[in-house]
């Protein structure tokens, strides 16, 4: 049977540019132009572009959920957008490269067709952005209203979660702008590497954990559950992350989501080494590589400034996706320093600095404002 058609309309806006931000979709039936589904989310600091794009997302996935067979006409006031998303306009800003192919991967591209309208055309999805920023600003998040709820059958695909609440008791602290979204930040137990101290990171093995690093899991989902604030799990993907969350997850009653961009760095040739072991083979690569942030390991196709990006755009989706919300974020040593010293605004030698166990914790809040806090580092309590 043939799929429907629907007409999305996406908006998003940023009062700064950057600035605090939201966007809007809604999907119509393609024969009778009615609303059937509508999103809106405040997702704090961020650009125009960069809001509009995560509107179009969360109108796809929103037509997406009614009928993945349907046939979708997108139409937005955003020039930048539809040219880009049609393929007539590079991608160059590396913001945008992400959020594009995100959006490509929500339906086949032979079902997808975009087009320019004025802004006065698009005036739903707008509202639905301006309504969204205006609950940032108070403090929540949007909530559909009585006037634009769907009939029953037609679900909107964005869940839909009561305004987040401060945890009963954790890291977060009131704030004037509104409830921080939360990362408590989980190294992986220990592998059969980690005590010797051996390079491990993405382009090597995919080592799993050992009998101690499953009893630190085990130990460190006790501690969360006690505490009672975690809301979601995130996870590298590499198996001694995911096995730790899953540990965790499993105890919370919640899933694992998985995060490509949470993963370890490309150590190339210096995985499973020491870090005597490197310097007596590769002196001058090692110096290299203590000495910039764009120098890469021996045979690797990624430096700490690489790894820097991909951790930024892993958090930001992170934050747009859970506002307000307290996140347990499963990943490695490099990573997790790399959200450290971002959140400080530190310069990239500051990870030398830091200590980070097996199985440690530490939280980061960040504001709406785009402000980040640093409120724990490297806590083992959980293993005495």
């Amino acid at each position: 049977m043939a799929g429907r058609r629907f007409i999305v309309e996406a908006d998003g806006g940023s009062r700064g540019n950057p600035g605090p931000a939201g966007y809007g979709a809604v999907v119509r039936d393609g024969d009778t132009g009615q609303i059937v589904a509508e999103a809106a989310e405040f997702i704090g600091h961020a650009t125009n572009n960069v809001a509009e794009y995560k509107g179009l997302i969360a109108g796809l996935r929103a037509a997406h959920e009614l009928d993945p067979d349907a046939a979708i006409d997108v139409r937005m006031d955003s020039k930048l957008v539809v040219e880009q998303m049609s393929g007539r306009w590079k991608i160059k800003h590396p913001d945008m490269q992400p959020l594009a192919a995100e959006a490509r991967t929500v339906y086949p591209r032979s079902q997808v067709s975009y087009t320019w309208i004025p802004r006065e055309r698009n005036k739903d999805a707008d509202r639905l952005a301006n309504e969204a920023m205006d609950a940032g600003k108070a403090g929540r998040q949007w909530e559909p209203k009585a006037r634009t709820r769907p009939a029953p059958a037609a679900v909107p695909v964005e869940e839909e979660l009561p305004a987040p609440t401060a945890p009963k008791t954790g890291w977060a602290l009131p704030a004037d702008l509104g409830t921080p979204t939360t990362f408590v930040l989980l190294r992986h137990g220990e592998t059969a590497l980690t005590p010797e101290k051996r390079f491990s990171g993405s382009g090597g093995g995919d080592p799993e954990l050992s009998d101690r690093g499953q009893w630190q899991a085990a130990r460190v989902a006790e501690a969360l559950v006690a505490r009672g604030t975690i809301q979601a799990v995130v996870s590298s993907p590499m198996r001694r992350a995911r096995q730790t969350a899953e540990a965790v997850a499993a105890r919370l009653g919640l899933e694992v989501r998985i995060e490509e961009g949470l993963r370890e760095l490309d150590f190339g040739d210096w995985e499973g080494l020491t870090f005597a072991e490197v310097q007596e083979r590769y002196p001058d690569d090692l110096a290299a590589w203590l000495g910039s942030a764009k120098a890469k390991p021996t045979g690797s196709n990624e430096s700490f400034a690489s790894l820097s990006h991909r951790v930024g755009v892993a958090r930001d989706k992170l934050i747009a996706r859970f506002p307000g919300k307290t996140v347990l974020a499963v990943s490695h040593v490099s990573p997790i320093k790399t959200l450290v010293r971002l959140a400080l605004g530190a310069p990239p030698d500051s990870m030398y600095r830091m200590e980070l166990s097996a199985a440690s914790l530490c939280a980061v809040q960040y504001y709406s404002d785009g402000n980040a806090s640093l409120r724990l580092l490297n806590d083992t309590s959980h293993l005495r």
